[in-house]
This record gives C-alpha cells, structure tokens and sequence, in this order.
C-alpha cells in the first residue's frame, strides 16, 4: 500500500493555486479593454493667494497643447504625467503643479500660481511684475488692475522694498480698492496715488508702512469722508502722531 505524504500534496497544490491566480490576474489586469482605455475628461485646479494671477483653465489647456501634453482622449498607459508636471513648471507664472490619473479614466491638474501685486514701469525703462515672494515677472500681454509702480525704481529696490509695500497694501481690501500707483522718488521715499480724490499721498521712507497707513484710513474715515475729497491736494503722513495737508487750490 503506497502512503500519501498529505502536507507534501498540500504544498503542491497550493503551489497550483498560487500559479493559476497568478496568471488569471495577469490577464485580467491586462484586458484589451483596460490597455486602449482613453482619458475621458481633464480636470484643472488652480490655486493663488493674495490677488488674482493670469492663468485660467482654458490658459492652462491651450499651454498643454501648444507643448503637445494635453492627456485628453489619449490612452490612460500612454500619459506620463510627470511629463505634463515638468511642462507646467517651465511657465513663468507656475509655482507648484501636481498631475495625477483616477481609476475612472481623469487626468487631474492641480497647480499654484505665482501671483503678481504689482506692476513696475519704471523711469529706466523696465516693465515687469513683482510676485508675494519678490520674484520678477516679465511683462506679458495679460491685462491687469494691479497696482502700478512708477519712478527711480531699481530691481533691488523692488524686490528688497516694494515687495514689502505691495504685500501691505494688497493684503488690506480698503487699501487694495483704493490705491492705484506708488510712485519711488529719487531719494527712495514714497508717494501713492489714490483712485478717488486728487490728491497725493506722501508716505515718506518705506518704513513703518502699516502704523502710516492705519493713521491715513482714520483720517479717510473721519476727515477727509465729512470735508470732501477734494478738499486737499496733497497728504503727508511720514511724521509719527500727525497728519500735513496742503489745500487745493481753487
């Protein structure tokens, strides 16, 4: 009588198991109708902080395409996205970018861009935008409401002192609404031009901005809303507790 080693056999068998799964799920995961399956939709989401920044999504797709990485309708095993991600950060106006696919079929984008507070014109000749970190921009052919800076202004003083400046006023919603230019004086003082009233503003050296600025809104607020707006043609708050008007002249 032959004996039957039972946990050889079941080491054998199990063996097969394994063995037949394997290659079931092989060829599952590998149906023709998976390996031509297309993207079906893209989904772009774009983030920013202070102010609006030039890109939408329709922006963003025509930049896909003109770079030939746009995913739509292509099939799913053919999309790098990595490459998509690496085409978006070449942009000038892009921070960070993400691309990732779905289980159903959507290629999602989602990037930061990077967000312009002001424009510079200044007296050399330059035209560019300053984002929130202090980083040039070129000009583009994007049209904006961004607050303008004019005058003696270097790149130095851009990045080291209007950033600053800009950062200030864009993070306030009065004074985001209500200034329309700064103006750099040869001396690196400040003027700023309000978009109601026709006076100027004289904030002095860039220092203390917000303490000025404060001072000004109360006088705005209190003053100048009760006299009219009219009523001055020039404002200067860069003395500390005080306030210098100079009267339009009739």
């Amino acid at each position: 009588m032959v004996s039957v080693n039972w946990r050889k056999t079941a080491v054998i068998i199990l063996d097969l198991a394994i063995v037949v799964y394997l290659v079931f799920a092989i060829t599952a995961f590998n149906k023709p109708d998976d390996v031509a399956k297309v993207c079906s939709e893209v989904k772009i989401d774009i983030s920013h902080d202070v102010t609006e920044g030039f890109l939408n999504a329709d922006e963003v797709k025509k930049y896909l395409e003109r770079n030939k990485v746009y995913p739509l309708a292509k099939p799913l095993n053919q999309i790098d996205v990595r490459s998509i991600e690496e085409v978006l950060l070449q942009s000038p106006f892009v921070e960070s970018a993400e691309c990732y696919r779905t289980q159903d079929g959507k290629i999602c984008v989602t990037l930061k861009q990077r967000t312009p507070i002001l424009r510079v014109k200044a007296d050399n000749g330059d035209d560019y935008y300053i984002d929130y970190h202090g980083s040039l921009m070129a000009n583009t052919r994007y049209p904006s409401n961004l607050i303008i800076a004019t005058g003696h202004i270097s790149r130095q003083y851009a990045q080291k002192v209007l950033t600053s400046v800009g950062n200030i006023l864009v993070g306030n919603k009065f004074w985001q609404s209500q200034i329309e230019q700064i103006n750099v004086l040869a001396d690196g003082s400040i003027e700023i031009v309000p978009r109601v009233g026709e006076h100027i503003i004289y904030l002095g050296s860039p220092t203390n901005i917000e303490k000025k600025l404060q001072r000004l809104e109360k006088f705005y607020r209190y003053g100048l809303s009760q006299a009219g707006w009219n009523k001055y043609s020039y404002i200067s708050v860069e003395f500390d507790n005080q306030i210098i008007c100079k009267r339009m002249k009739k």
